[in-house]
């Protein structure tokens, strides 16, 4: 054993054995139901977690934004939680078409807790969970299968019964925690014993939720358990399918998606994949790899430069520069193959006739999203001609001849490497004053 490699104290992720795989050949043709976690998982992964004034800005941006499900809070552990909720309910700031969720865990005093929250509210979602995989039952709870199954099923009673009282509509999910390093035999018996106990009906869905609570296993093996998991799942026709994927081994957004291929039908995440650890799944790159597949995201993201400049106020947070869709230097290329692409195909887009983006290394068109075309070619020692002559006509309407812009890019790239920098629009100007009005 003292020679065993280090890496071997880690086993690899079970494969899921389907007879009939579907997933793997489905598209995708519309949006998910988007749930927002931000105010609550993005929330407890802040240094620095907000108040309520932060969260009630927050919130609205996410209810412009066209959220229409929103997880507030955790309700029952946390005051600051509890009296946010009765801030929303009672200052009256829940628009009509947007409901609300909370997050508790299976033990009664958490869930009465809960309602009372919550009362006066007039679209809920109930969210129940528990711990379910092997490590968490042994090692931490100190629990057998039977009384896992017992604890999720005496929950969802107690909300039963508590939703009989309760004025507002009342959706239930469920999520068995830990769903990717559960048992995928237990992780349906626990979900199927927690359907029969709530016993939904298509006209008053119940949401179970699979969450990658850690992810651990590539993206074909989450919709693997997924495909699996919706087949085996009673009155699947009555039950929205709901994932939320974690980030940690950076396969989020690919998980959500093949997922989604996998019957899922909501997915909870969070603005930029803020969350514990390596964060939750990035909603705002979802939303747009629809977008970019000519499918509806059924989210304004056509202002997102301005709501997340204000949501990284609120959180003391960062875009990194090359975050897809919207960093700040996305649609920025400085190679020089790179910058002929985009230059002719700028120019052909203006005379194209079938209304689609043809434009190279431009996954979408920048203008989209209330940005210009100056930022997308930017000048280093690996441009060329091409290059020059798109800033030349981009910032100052200035045509030059093929001779032109190959001395202009050749004096350019000296200087770039000479002072291993960016050159900027004025000191091309000036290189092009210099060489072609001599």
């Amino acid at each position: 054993m003292q020679n065993t490699p280090i890496f071997k104290k880690y086993k690899p992720y079970p494969l899921v054995h389907l007879a009939n795989r579907e997933w793997a050949s489905n598209i995708i043709t519309s949006a998910p139901i988007w749930v927002s976690t931000d105010l609550r998982d993005g929330n407890q992964a802040l240094t620095a977690p907000m108040n309520t004034a932060k969260k009630l800005a927050y919130f609205q941006k996410l209810v412009e934004m066209g959220f229409k499900e929103i997880e507030i809070a955790y309700p029952s552990a946390s005051q600051t939680d509890f009296d946010f909720c009765r801030t929303l309910i009672e200052q009256d700031l829940i628009p009509e078409d947007v409901r609300v969720a909370v997050l508790m865990p299976s033990i009664e005093k958490h869930i009465k807790r809960t309602f009372e929250a919550l009362r006066g509210a007039k679209k809920v979602t109930m969210h129940l969970y528990n711990p379910t995989a092997d490590n968490q039952r042994k090692v931490v709870f100190n629990k057998s299968k039977e009384e896992i199954i017992m604890l999720a099923v005496e929950g969802t009673r107690i909300i039963k019964e508590e939703a009989e009282h309760f004025d507002g509509d009342v959706m239930f999910q469920y999520s068995p925690e830990s769903f990717s390093q559960t048992e995928l035999e237990f992780a349906r018996d626990v979900v199927n014993a927690v359907i029969s106990e709530w016993m939904p009906t298509k006209n008053a869905p119940m949401v179970i939720n699979l969450p990658n609570t850690l992810e651990a296993c590539t993206p074909n093996i989450y919709a693997d358990r997924i495909e699996w998991m919706s087949k085996q799942m009673l009155e699947r026709d009555a039950v929205i399918l709901s994932v939320h994927p974690h980030n940690d081994r950076g396969c989020a957004v690919a998980s959500a998606e093949m997922a989604i291929l996998a019957g899922a039908q909501r997915v909870e995440g969070t603005l930029l994949g803020n969350g514990e650890r390596a964060g939750n799944v990035d909603l705002v790159t979802l939303a747009f790899n629809l977008y970019s597949q000519g499918i509806d995201p059924m989210l304004d993201i056509y202002n997102i430069d301005a709501i997340l400049q204000e949501i990284i106020t609120l959180t003391h947070s960062s875009i990194h520069p090359r975050h897809p869709y919207v960093g700040s230097m996305i649609y920025t290329s400085y190679s020089g193959t790179h910058q002929d692409a985009i230059k002719k195909g700028l120019e052909y887009q203006k005379v194209a006739l079938d209304g689609y983006w043809h434009v190279p290394y431009l996954v979408i068109d920048p203008k989209d999203i209330k940005r210009d075309y100056k930022d997308v070619v930017r000048i280093n020692s690996q441009s060329g001609k091409s290059g020059v002559a798109y800033v030349l006509k981009e910032f100052y309407g200035i045509e030059t001849t093929k001779t032109q812009q190959v001395e202009i890019a050749n004096e350019i790239q000296i200087l770039s490497e000479k002072y291993h920098m960016e050159i900027s629009a004025q000191t091309i100007l000036g290189v092009y004053n210099q060489i072609c009005k001599l």
